[in-house]
C-alpha cells in the first residue's frame, strides 16, 4: 500500500480558515441570519475540528458559536460489527437544540452512515432550525443521499482506499493522508 500526503499542515490550516469564513459569511447578519449557531463535533476527530473552526469564526466575527460534542456509538447501524462491547463516549450539547442552526463537524465523509447516525442522535435532543455538515475531507463513495455543505477537500477514492485525517490535538500533527 502506498501513502500519499494529500494535505500538509499549512494546507490543513488554510482549509480550516476557508471553512470558517464560509460559515461566517452564510450565518452573518448581513446574510439575513438571525438566531443561534452551534458547531457540533462528531467524536472523535470532529471535536477538535469544531473547536478550531469556532475559534476562527470568533476571530473574524467577534461572535463565538456554541460548541457541542456528539457521540453516535449507539446510533450506528453497524454497532455489532464495531465491537462486542462498544465504548460509548459522552454527548455534551450545552445549548438548546430547538431552533438552533447546527453545523455537524466530522473528519471524513464517506458512506454517509456516520452522518445519518449523527442526525438521528441530534434530533433526539430537539428540533434544530437547520442541520448542515462540515467534513474536512469528502471522499465520495456514498451509500446514502448525504452531502457536505462545507468540505476542506474533495477526493475521488475507491472503497479499497482509506483516508486518515490527523489533527494536532490527537495525533501531534495536522495532515490528510490517502492510503492505498
Amino acid at each position: 500500500m502506498t501513502d500519499k500526503l494529500v494535505m500538509d499542515g499549512a494546507a490543513f490550516e488554510a482549509a480550516l480558515v476557508r471553512l470558517a469564513d464560509e460559515i461566517a459569511a452564510k450565518t452573518s447578519p448581513a446574510s439575513g441570519f438571525t438566531g443561534r449557531l452551534a458547531l457540533v463535533g462528531i467524536r472523535t476527530r470532529g471535536v477538535p475540528l469544531s473547536q478550531r473552526v469556532a475559534t476562527l469564526i470568533e476571530a473574524s466575527t467577534g461572535e463565538r458559536p456554541d460548541l457541542g460534542v456528539l457521540d453516535i456509538t449507539l446510533y450506528r447501524d453497524d454497532l455489532t460489527a464495531v465491537a462486542e462491547q462498544p465504548i460509548v463516549g459522552r454527548t455534551d450539547l450545552p445549548f438548546p437544540v430547538d431552533d438552533t442552526w447546527i453545523v455537524l463537524v466530522d473528519d471524513v465523509l464517506y458512506t454517509g452512515r456516520t452522518v445519518r447516525a449523527a442526525i438521528t442522535a441530534l434530533i433526539d435532543f430537539g428540533r434544530p432550525r437547520k442541520i448542515e455538515l462540515l467534513a474536512m475531507v469528502d471522499r465520495g463513495c456514498r451509500e446514502l443521499p448525504i452531502h457536505a455543505d462545507y468540505a476542506g477537500a474533495t477526493l475521488e477514492t475507491t472503497k479499497t482506499q482509506t483516508v486518515h485525517v490527523h489533527v494536532t490535538e490527537q495525533d501531534g500533527r495536522d495532515e490528510v493522508v490517502l492510503i492505498g
